[in-house]
Parts: structure tokens; sequence; C-alpha cells
């Protein structure tokens, strides 16, 4: 099962990436986690972005999709895996296709968190303020005017990938506003409808 979950920051999409890997048995690829594991394996592609990062440049698309095809290729990516925080543009989504089409594998499903943006300032407000009550320091980006940033960004380069998988037919979208174990059992209904049809 390869899937990939879209939404913007606060979505809730790393809380339900660990409730999928615990259910289907299936890794979540982290592009920044794989970008350091590469680098510290000192892989060819690892090697390169070491050379990018050491020279505080970002890393290429090219670079990126080149991690994710090694990552893949690992066993306990075989019975699949969740993308989460790549693609982030429709070009990074088109290479990976191209990739994935090269090594003979296609994405099952693309799941988008439908959300209320206000509400999500909302929600991350709250959270700050919480943390903050506990005596606990706030992350950076859970203060309200860097998460209104971090949403811009999310609008402008990686929303357009909910019409360029609405065009490939992969795209559902569940509401992600609903209570935790709602939005679970939302995906679990998709997910397992997934793994029913494969295996008949």
């Amino acid at each position: 099962m390869r899937i990939i979950l879209l939404g913007p920051p606060g979505a809730g999409k790393g809380t339900q990436s660990e409730r999928i890997v615990a259910r289907y048995g299936i890794p979540q690829l982290s592009t920044g986690d794989m970008l350091r594991a590469a680098v510290a394996a000192g892989t060819p592609v690892g090697l390169q972005a070491k050379t990018v990062m050491e020279s505080g440049g970002l890393v290429s698309d090219a670079i990126v999709v080149g991690i994710v095809a090694d990552r893949i290729e690992e066993a306990d990516a075989k019975p699949g895996f969740i993308l989460d925080g790549f693609p982030r543009t429709v070009e990074q989504a088109k290479a990976l296709d191209a990739m994935l089409s090269q090594k003979g594998i296609a994405l099952d499903t693309v799941i988008e968190f439908a959300v209320d943006e206000e509400a999500l300032v909302g929600r991350i407000a709250k959270r700050a303020e919480e943390t903050a009550a506990r005596g606990q320091p706030v992350r950076k980006d859970d203060t309200p005017e860097v998460f209104k940033t971090r949403l811009d960004a999310y609008r402008k380069q990686t929303a357009p990938l909910s019409d360029y998988y609405a065009g490939t037919g992969l795209l559902q979208t569940i509401d992600g506003m609903k209570p935790v174990d709602a939005v679970t059992q939302d995906l679990v209904t998709i997910l397992d409808r997934h793994t029913a049809s494969a295996e008949s």
C-alpha cells in the first residue's frame, strides 16, 4: 500500500501517519529523516546532498527523488510506505511519478485532509498557550504568526497538488476537522478498501 498524505501544517497528518504505521506495518517516509540517513550512510545521492547542504544550498528535487528511490528499495518499504511532506510541488509529484514508473510501482491513493484554516490557527494558538502554561518552551513554528507564514507557503506551493492528483483519479478527501479517532476511522475505511481490492 503506497500512500501520500496531503494537508496543511497542523492538519494532523503526523498523528494519523503513526496510526497507519501501527495498523498496517508500513513505514512513514520523512524526507528530512531520509536525507539525514543518506548523508550518514554516505550513499552516492547522500554525498551529493551533503555537498549541497554544507554549502548552504537547497537540495534539488532530483536529489530528493533519488533519496526516496533508494529508500523504497529497502526491505521494510517493499510492502508499501506513507509519504508525508513530499511531494511539496507539482514538479516534485511529476518527478516522483516518473521514478515510480521506472520501478514498475504505482501509488495506491492520495488522501487529503480538508481543514478550516482559521480553526487551525486557533488550534495552534491554543496548543502554544497550553505548552507555555505547563512551563515548556513553545516551538517557534507553533506561534500563530509563524504558522500563518507556513500556511501561506503551503497554499502557494503544495495546494495545487490537489488538482494534480484529482486529475490522476487518486485523490480522496477526508474531513481533517473531525475528532482524531473519527479521522482515523475514515482513513482505515479507505485503506482497507484498497487492501481488499489488492488481494482480490
